[in-house]
């Protein structure tokens, strides 16, 4: 990967964004949203402007706008600015993933606070009531017992330790 754009030969950068792509839609996303985040998860420019994403894309620069807001209010994409340069440019952490697990986490303690909160609204005997407590224990269940940051960071630490 030596290219100013990250991925050496164009074709395969190409096809890296449009599975990557064929993967993120599946989750329920904008298809031209995990074409975007393809596009930077493979680029190493140091940032790429929203006018040379829709160029690079052939998508609408509303589209990248819009997408790339997304993204980086869901931690996926980084907005960066180049000395002496107006405008913004956009780039992927280099342990994205990791990023997401911390977002991921406290989302799960986000909900088992509501949880908490709506069952000492609800009559004890009620199906709502074990429903929600289900929902409860399952987020607690999975912050608990499942440390994934931490399990991913002591993996990342040892990994790296072997390539040293």
């Amino acid at each position: 990967m030596s290219s100013s754009r990250g991925v050496e030969d164009a074709d395969v950068r190409s096809w890296f964004v449009e599975r990557f792509a064929d993967y993120w839609q599946t989750g329920g996303a904008s298809r031209i949203e995990g074409r975007i985040a393809g596009y930077l998860l493979v680029d190493e420019s140091g940032g790429v402007s929203a006018d040379e994403l829709a160029r690079a894309l052939g998508a609408s620069r509303g589209s990248v706008s819009t997408y790339t807001r997304r993204l980086v209010a869901r931690g996926f994409v980084q907005r960066v600015r180049r000395v002496g340069e107006r405008a913004h440019y956009f780039v992927m952490a280099d342990d994205v993933w990791g990023g997401f697990l911390d977002i991921e986490e406290e989302y799960l303690r986000s909900q088992r606070a509501l949880a908490e909160e709506v069952l000492a609204r609800v009559g004890p005997a009620s199906a709502a009531h074990v429903r929600v407590e289900n929902m409860r224990d399952y987020m607690g269940w999975l912050l608990d017992n499942r440390k994934l940051s931490a399990e991913w960071k002591r993996y990342k630490a040892e990994r790296d330790n072997e390539k040293r």
